[in-house]
């Protein structure tokens, strides 16, 4: 499934970048993240508790960055899997500076498989847009 979008965050360029990219930050700011631990350079074990249509669990899973130009892109590579399945994603964010902040383009793929996959590409869409939304305003709150 593709992924696409953008996001304006109130903050300028530099601190916009900065935040995404501070472990801290994306533990408070992943909806349903639950543990983010440093393992390597720019590479992190994660909790994830999610819940889709009837189906819940939670997922243990690897978030890398890579690809970083600061302060103007990276890319994020997650993957987990947990009981209802697992997700698989790649995606490459790209800030720019704008008047009222940073607007943050973002655009990748994601994998879903087992039990998890079931529901519906609709749903999984849907899901996966109310995700993003939340996780960027939690960023602007976070960040601000």
């Amino acid at each position: 499934m593709k992924i696409s979008g953008s996001y304006a965050l109130p903050l300028p360029q530099e601190r916009a970048y900065q935040i995404m990219q501070d472990p801290k930050v994306l533990a408070q700011a992943i909806p349903g993240c639950e543990e983010l631990e440093k393992t390597g350079e720019n590479e992190y074990r994660m909790k994830m508790k999610m819940v889709l249509a009837s189906l819940s669990g939670v997922f243990d899973g690897k978030v890398k960055i890579t690809d970083q130009m600061p302060p103007s892109s990276f890319r994020l590579v997650v993957e987990g899997s947990g009981r209802p399945g697992f997700v698989k994603g790649d995606g490459l964010l790209k800030l720019s500076a704008v008047d009222t902040g940073t607007e943050v383009s973002y655009e990748g793929d994601a994998q879903v498989g087992g039990t998890i996959a079931a529901v519906g590409q609709r749903l999984l869409d849907g899901t996966a847009k109310i995700m993003i939304r939340r996780f960027f305003e939690k960023l602007a709150e976070v960040g601000s």
